[in-house]
C-alpha cells in the first residue's frame, strides 16, 4: 500500500516555502509521496484574489517537476464547490483504494479543525500530520491527544502567498522566494497585478 501525504491549499502561488516542507515531509517521515490538491475554493476565503484555477495547477507542476515524490492533483477541480477536506478523502480512497491517505495541516488549521465538516470523521479515520506555524496562542492540547495527529517539527518558513501577490502588485522582486519555474511562468504575465 503506498502512503501519500496531501497537502491541501490555493497555492496562489506556490513558493519555496511550500516545497520546503513539502520535502522535509517525505524526507522525515514514512510517506511514499506527496499530492499538491490545488483547492478550487477554500470555503473559509474569497474567491476574488484566486488565480485561475487551472494557472495555479500548472505553476504547481512547474514547481515540483524535479521532485519525483511529489504530485500535483486537480483532484477537487471535478468535485463539488466549495471543496470540504472529508468528501474528497472519501472520494481519493473510492478512486485509489490501494493507497493510504494522510492529511498535512499547519497548526492553525488544527486549531479551527473543529469547525471542519464531518471533523471527527477525519480525526478517527486519517493520520493528520501537523507541522509547525508561528503563533503566540496555545496550541490545542485536546486535539494533541489524539492517536491519529501527528505533530512533526518541521523548519518553519515566514513566507506568505498573501504577502508575495502584495509585493507583485507593488512591483519588488519576487524571484527569491519563488521556484525559479514559478517565478518565470509570472513574470512574463498579469497575474497578480
Amino acid at each position: 500500500m503506498k502512503k501519500i501525504g496531501l497537502f491541501f491549499g490555493s497555492f496562489n502561488p506556490i513558493h519555496i516555502g511550500h516545497l520546503i516542507l513539502a520535502n522535509y515531509i517525505l524526507e522525515n517521515t514514512d510517506m511514499d509521496e506527496l499530492w499538491f490538491v490545488v483547492s478550487p475554493q477554500n470555503p473559509f476565503k474569497e474567491k476574488k484574489s484566486l488565480l485561475n484555477d487551472h494557472n495555479r495547477l500548472a505553476m504547481v507542476r512547474l514547481a515540483i517537476k524535479n521532485y519525483p515524490q511529489m504530485r500535483a492533483s486537480n483532484i477537487e477541480f471535478s468535485l463539488p464547490t466549495p471543496s470540504y477536506t472529508i468528501d474528497t478523502l472519501i472520494y481519493l480512497k473510492e478512486k485509489y483504494p490501494k493507497n493510504s491517505f494522510s492529511l498535512i495541516m499547519g497548526e492553525d488549521n488544527l486549531k479551527s479543525l473543529h469547525k471542519w465538516k464531518n471533523f471527527e470523521l477525519l480525526i478517527k479515520n486519517y493520520q493528520i500530520i501537523v507541522y509547525p506555524r508561528t503563533s503566540s496562542e496555545e496550541r490545542p492540547e485536546i486535539t494533541w491527544n489524539q492517536e491519529n495527529i501527528h505533530r512533526i517539527s518541521a523548519p518553519i518558513i515566514e513566507l506568505s502567498a498573501t504577502e508575495i501577490r502584495r509585493m507583485i502588485r507593488d512591483k519588488k522582486n519576487v524571484r527569491p522566494m519563488l521556484p525559479p519555474e514559478v517565478f518565470e511562468y509570472l513574470d512574463g504575465s498579469n497575474f497578480y497585478r
